[in-house]
């Protein structure tokens, strides 16, 4: 039987292109990420591969070793480009309470993806590991960084109103995310909902005074 002749109008099939180092390191990355908080640092780099779609060896080509991959991944959760792309791209034009609740879930989401996978590297003794050093005044460097850039859009929500506030953007949301991280923090039997959140940064602990009788 006669082989079927190509047709010559069709294009040669090409191969995808492949990654550089650093690619390839944010796809296993993001691939290991679910799984770090899902089984902790016992995941291990044979079921990595397989969420990568990859060989096991492959991680290896670019972490020095699985230790290396677990900080990648801690590394990662504390990074705030998303974050900030999503406090970006929140409507100015919406009441300043519709804009904090909004920005709220998106913080306590971030805070949320970072406790999920610190708890899950602790719970495995390995956090201390992870953890990057203090600078010379005590600080995490990691830590403050990923603050700095959602605190600048935070502070963006709040400047339509700045004519009516008490306190300048950059400090409200300076507050704004310090209440954020201490009403998300792990463990508080019944925390705090986003509307209440909000509700009482913008409006205080005191219900409105009764009408006199």
């Amino acid at each position: 039987m006669a082989e079927k002749a190509e047709n010559p109008s069709t294009p040669p099939r090409r191969r995808a292109p492949a990654m550089d180092p650093d690619q390839r390191r944010a796809m296993i990355v993001a691939a290991a990420l679910p799984l770090v908080v899902e089984y902790g640092a016992s995941v291990t780099t044979a079921k990595i591969a397989r969420a990568a779609g990859i060989g096991e060896g492959t991680i290896f080509r670019v972490f020095e070793d699985k230790d290396a991959l677990l900080a990648a991944c801690m590394a990662e959760a504390v990074r705030p480009d998303d974050t900030v792309a999503h406090l970006e791209s929140i409507a100015l034009d919406q009441p300043l309470a519709d804009r904090l609740a909004e920005a709220a879930d998106v913080v306590r989401g971030h805070l949320g993806r970072i406790g999920a996978v610190a708890g899950a590297l602790a719970a495995a003794g390995r956090l201390e590991r992870m953890a990057p050093k203090p600078g010379k005044d005590g600080r995490l460097p990691d830590r403050e960084a990923s603050l700095v850039r959602p605190r600048a859009a935070l502070a963006a929500l709040f400047e339509p109103d700045r004519d009516h506030l008490r306190l300048a953007p950059e400090r409200l949301a300076d507050a704004f995310q310090l209440t954020l991280m201490s009403a998300g923090r792990l463990g508080a039997p019944d925390p705090l909902t986003t509307e209440e959140v909000v509700d009482l940064f913008l409006h205080g602990a005191l219900a409105a005074p009764r009408e006199a009788r």
